[in-house]
């Protein structure tokens, strides 16, 4: 399975329950201030779930490109969510721009009892692609199953992807009906309905927890360092696993305009008076045809996509490494994980092997061209220094290497995914760092222990509930040693601050959780953050 299915399948995290009471036939209903809105209950599951409740109006015609607007009132009676709703739109065939929808789910509450946490999580899929829909039982469930010690309400929303929710350059920006990342702030209108509706579920939303996997993570890192959720007190926590966080450009730099130029040609509004008027009245399936090609057309050298958040002047207005530099997070307490072989993922196959192919192979060579293209800003003496923290053979943390295609996919791994995991932990006033070695180690491997109801849970209980456990613990106390549901002989979390962080290893050896040191990551992590000015992360 590709990585790209595995980012699609990785987050149908869905969305728990609701405050109001249940009748004679098992049914709920929610009065907002905008619709009532009916919900259904699973016995098998114990879960009040509200499938589909769309919190802001299409984005098609005038509203693509656009900030979330309003939902429309529900004029009709009352409105009946046991129903899927679309994803947005997708690379290929698939999509409406009809989809600013969310779903809830939780354990059945009764109002007048105590709000409980709140849990709002982010699919994954590149900022290319995927969907929060959800069945019964939705994705995530594992973790609020776990123990009943955790009692919280899950929220998943869409969220627009590749360039109908990330298309930048100077013109998106000064267009009075164009906004920039628009992908995320689809994300940040979830939050406000929370804030402002999710108590006629149960939840409190003085106690919001945000979660994602891949982009999904990528996104949590957005909007805990988003200068526009300044002081709004959105969310308390962050929970973000193998949080994608790609080189993110300024919205008027050569590379982003070079995007909206391809896709202004391709669109053929190309010299129109109004580009953006013809951008948005275009079919939608012609944005995607032209898209397609775009998406994957630095795969490789500059970047894995194309699409994806960039530095605004308003909302993500500073950089991941000016946040850690001298800034503050939204969050207080942030719990964050990646894996041990992931960044293979996302490097040239070719590196594999002597034979190779597209253009790349196991050669040190071919290593130091992908590197050279990978890396364009960086000086020679900067990347003498980066090969001098990943040799050719060498030693770190859980890993050993002699070949390219492991050398090559642990440098990927620190600069898009451990090290962002590992900075966001070590700023947050209380951070929890994770990494999960079972092998095969790769993306989303640990989303087995999380995602959708399997056999290894319970199987394998010791990492269910130690892993699983500790992240359900956090969701609810902010702390994922709180409500510890392994014994005393097996290892909790550690705080970063600690210098040390979780190891979630695989049978055979030794200890399956563990406390292990952080100094190595934590030598190349702070490398990446000197070259920041280089490396646009």
């Amino acid at each position: 399975m590709s990585f790209l299915c595995l980012f699609f399948i990785l987050l149908s995290l869905v969305l728990v329950s609701t405050s109001p009471t249940q009748n004679d036939n098992d049914t709920l209903t929610a009065k907002l201030d905008y619709g009532i809105f009916r919900g259904a209950y699973s016995s098998t599951y114990n879960l009040n779930y509200f499938r589909r409740i769309p919190f802001a109006a299409s984005a098609a015609g005038r509203n693509r490109f656009r900030a979330p607007q309003p939902p429309l009132p529900i004029t009709n009676g009352t409105y009946n969510t046991d129903q899927a709703y679309d994803m947005c739109p997708q690379r290929t065939v698939n999509g409406s721009e009809d989809c600013l929808y969310l779903g809830v789910y939780s354990r059945p509450w009764t109002r007048g009892e105590k709000l409980r946490p709140v849990l709002l999580t982010f699919y994954g899929g590149g900022f290319i692609q995927g969907s929060a829909s959800f069945t019964i039982p939705p994705s995530g469930f594992p973790v609020l199953n776990a123990s009943e010690l955790n009692d919280y309400v899950v929220v998943y929303s869409n969220y627009r992807t590749n360039l109908f929710g990330f298309l930048a350059g100077r013109k998106i920006h000064q267009h009075p009906e164009t906004d920039l990342n628009t992908g995320l702030l689809d994300q940040r209108a979830a939050l406000d309905w929370i804030q402002k509706h999710i108590y006629a579920f149960g939840g409190d939303k003085a106690n919001v927890t945000i979660w994602g996997q891949s982009a999904g993570g990528g996104s949590v890192v957005a909007q805990t360092i988003a200068q526009g959720n300044k002081g709004k007190k959105l969310f308390v926590k962050a929970m973000a696993s193998s949080p994608f966080w790609p080189k993110t450009y300024r919205y008027d730099s050569p590379e982003n305009e070079e995007l909206y130029q391809k896709l202004v040609k391709g669109a053929g509004c190309e010299g129109k008076e109004d580009e953006i008027g013809c951008l948005k009245s275009v079919d939608v399936q012609t944005l995607r045809d032209v898209n397609l090609p775009i998406t994957t057309s630095h795969q490789y050298n500059t970047s894995s996509f194309t699409w994806g958040p960039v530095i605004d002047d308003s909302f993500l207005s500073a950089p991941l490494s000016s946040v850690v530099r001298k800034g503050r997070l939204n969050a207080e307490m942030v719990m964050t994980s990646y894996n041990l072989y992931e960044g293979e993922n996302f490097i040239p196959p070719g590196f594999s092997s002597a034979a190779g192919s597209a253009g790349f192979n196991s050669s040190t060579e071919s290593f130091d061209g992908w590197l050279n293209g990978f890396l364009p800003g960086l000086s020679t003496k900067d990347l003498k220094e980066v090969k001098e923290l990943y040799p050719a053979e060498g030693t770190a943390e859980e890993i050993s290497w002699n070949t390219t295609y492991i050398r090559a996919g642990l440098l990927y791994r620190d600069l898009i995914l451990a090290c962002p995991s590992y900075w966001l932990t070590a700023k947050a006033s209380k951070g929890y760092l994770v990494e999960y070695t079972i092998s095969p180690a790769k993306h989303a491997s640990d989303t087995i222990y999380w995602n959708q109801i399997n056999a290894i849970q319970q199987s394998d209980p010791i990492i269910y509930q130690g892993y699983t456990g500790g992240m359900a613990s956090f969701i609810q106390t902010g702390d994922p040693n709180a409500h510890k549901i392994t014994n005393a002989s097996v290892a909790g979390v550690p705080r970063v601050k600690e210098g040390k962080q979780l190891l979630v290893r695989g049978a055979g050896s030794g200890e399956r959780l563990a406390q292990g040191e952080i100094d190595m990551l934590e030598e190349r992590c702070g490398f990446w953050l000197g070259v920041a000015g280089e490396v646009p992360i």
